[in-house]
């Protein structure tokens, strides 16, 4: 165990009286408190109020473990004062830990009694502030207090300091998950996953979570709908000297709410979709040999694109097959190059691409100025050195794979979730048996409109769809996804999503008059061809909503839910008012399934225009 000098001479500094206050936390699945955090405070009005300048000062006297056990001991006093319920979570560093362990724990024992709170109610903190030495010596204080009933916690988990290795080692009852992985939790789907993974690891090791720095209802609502077990933050209660014995009614109704929180997705990051997977293994050439040995290796190799030039195992060209015969087979040109080298044929400045380099990093090839790398294909290399050859075609196929099932997780045009986020999370809902209303929103003469203006006003006419269906919608209970094109499905869960619904047609189809030329405006329509080809007179455009109330056991998978609202919006699409609502929507037999899903698109984008696929 550390030791800290003697400064309890006439020369030490005294340490201030202390206060305390204490922050709840709460149990998510109980919608209740499970304790409270205590915080020390220096005498108010000091400068020594707040808890780092108390750290400070002891620390520079070498009194730390002075102050923790004096904080411990006096933290518990109050607590036991106030009559709180719920465990007592104390802060404390590793020595003072051990330090509270001495004499088979009689200090923090007879703290504990003489406050009348059982030993089984407090929970020790392990806080991180500086590195534990001795972890051997701090699973035996642990040992000592743990036989009276004394919980462990480790604190920040994930801030740098608070280790995995630490938590397989010392077995703690629960553990702090850090307030940076909570804050804005509710729109960052990085740090949502970083969550799953945690609480996983939570359930495999038998240790529940608590989460700290939760500041809002949003980040609570998605942190219970990912099995995280106890909460803290402003938003459950701020520290004071005298919390209240329960959650505040607004904290408990979120965490009783039936409401299934909207959880933010993300695309796929694919492992091992690199360059790599396009490298053909191919023979090379070095600089210096004649063109007749070249021509010789193309005839025995025909499916050979190209050839890779090789100087010390480093590529320095590329000959284009079909170039290169077209030059060397020339009437004259035979006699006249059989004995030049291939370096008077090749690319001496080809496009070399590592092999664990990600596809992503080759977009800028289909988009560049200079074409002739799709021609000529590109060179693999590893570590620089030649690996093996590429074709410009399997680039082209291999990135528009990527963008196509990109597109099935988020809208490149709108960068809404797509059909998968979509269905996973009708399939949620479904499981949970929540109540909602399936809402399939469509352009009604689109594909004209988007013929008689162009792609860039299709586009306009598209993203302003998005912006206003979005902002009729509530973030944290309705889902918004766009399937492709100018088709958006809308999974509500607030209670008002009726008028919300009635408010998204009549402001897109006011807004919307905004992107039409004022000759269209005035004779109320335009002329444009139809699906057959003819030109025909289509009203302005407008956008309907197909209804689908989705109850507990009325559908038994996404795909039915998926086929009533495209049901629903087709007959949404020729009413009057744009809104149909099917109360009593039927499973349409397999016969009609086909033309149904048609409604709900892929949303999978061609490589070009975002907005190509209407």
């Amino acid at each position: 165990m550390q030791t800290e000098p003697n400064r309890s001479g006439p020369s030490a500094v005294e340490l201030p009286s202390l206060e305390f206050e204490f922050q709840p936390i709460a149990d998510i699945g109980g919608a209740s408190v499970f304790g409270y955090e205590a915080l020390m405070r220096g005498p108010a009005g000091s400068p020594l109020r707040a808890p780092e300048e108390l750290l400070r000062l002891a620390k520079r006297e070498g009194r730390m473990v002075e102050l923790e056990q004096r904080a411990c001991c006096g933290a518990i006093a109050a607590f036991g004062t106030l009559g709180l319920p719920g465990r007592l979570f104390l802060n404390a560093s590793a020595p003072a830990i051990e330090e509270l362990a001495r004499d088979g724990g009689a200090i923090l024992l007879q703290a504990a009694t003489a406050a009348d709170v059982v030993a089984s109610r407090i929970v020790l903190e392990l806080t991180e502030h500086e590195r534990v030495e001795n972890v051997a010596a701090l699973q035996r204080a642990m040992e000592v207090l743990g036989a009276h009933g004394v919980a462990f916690a480790i604190d920040d988990f994930g801030d740098g300091r608070s280790s995995l290795r630490l938590w397989v080692q010392l077995r703690p009852q629960l553990v702090k998950l850090d307030r940076f992985f909570v804050q804005g939790l509710q729109g960052d789907a990085r740090k949502v996953e970083v969550i799953r993974a945690v609480v996983r690891l939570a359930d495999v090791l038998g240790t529940p979570l608590v989460a700290e720095g939760i500041e809002d209802v949003g980040e609570l609502a998605v942190l219970r709908d990912l099995g995280c077990q106890y909460a803290q933050g402003y938003c459950i209660g701020r520290p004071s000297a005298s919390p209240e014995a329960a959650l505040a009614d607004a904290v408990a109704a979120v965490l009783r709410s039936p409401k299934i929180a909207v959880i933010p997705t993300d695309s796929p990051r694919r492992v091992g979709y690199s360059v790599e997977r396009l490298r053909v293994e191919a023979p090379s050439v070095p600089p210096d040999l004649p063109c007749g040995e070249l021509l010789r290796i193309f005839n025995a190799n025909p499916a050979l694109h190209a050839i890779a030039v090789v100087s010390d195992r480093r590529p320095v060209g590329l000959v284009n097959r079909r170039d290169f015969v077209e030059r060397y087979t020339h009437p004259f040109h035979r006699e006249l190059s059989s004995r030049l080298s291939v370096s008077q044929f090749m690319n001496a400045a080809p496009l070399c691409a590592e092999a664990d380099a990600p596809l992503d990093s080759l977009v800028n090839v289909l988009t560049g100025e200079d074409q002739r790398y799709l021609h000529d294909g590109f060179i693999v290399t590893a570590g620089g050195r030649y690996s093996g050859i590429a074709t410009g075609e399997s680039l082209v196929r291999a990135i528009t794979e990527l963008r196509v099932e990109a597109a099935r997780h988020a809208n490149p045009l709108t960068l809404l979730p797509g059909n998968i986020p979509l269905t996973e999370h009708i399939g949620r809902l479904l499981d949970a048996g929540r109540p909602f209303a399936a809402c399939y929103f469509d352009l009604n003469s689109f594909k004209p409109y988007n013929d008689l203006y162009g792609y860039w006003r299709g586009d306009e006419m598209i993203k302003l769809a998005a912006r206003v269906i979005a902002a009729r919608c509530a973030r944290s209970l309705d889902f918004v996804g766009h399937v492709g094109g100018d088709d958006f499905v809308v999974l509500f869960q607030s209670d008002d999503w009726k008028e919300r619904c009635a408010s998204i047609v009549e402001q897109f189809n006011r807004e919307a008059r905004a992107l039409f030329d004022p000759r269209e405006l005035e004779q109320g329509g335009f002329f444009s061809e139809d699906r057959r080809g003819f030109v025909a007179f289509f009203p302005l455009t407008t956008i309907a909503v197909g209804q689908v109330i989705v109850t507990a056991g009325r559908f038994r998978d996404p795909e039915e839910v998926a086929i009533a609202a495209a049901a629903a919006k087709k007959i949404a699409k020729v009413s009057s008012g744009g809104l149909h609502r099917e109360l009593n929507a039927k499973i349409i037999p397999l016969r009609g399934r086909a033309e149904s899903m048609n409604g709900m698109k892929s949303g999978a984008l061609s490589a070009g225009s975002p907005g190509s696929a209407r």
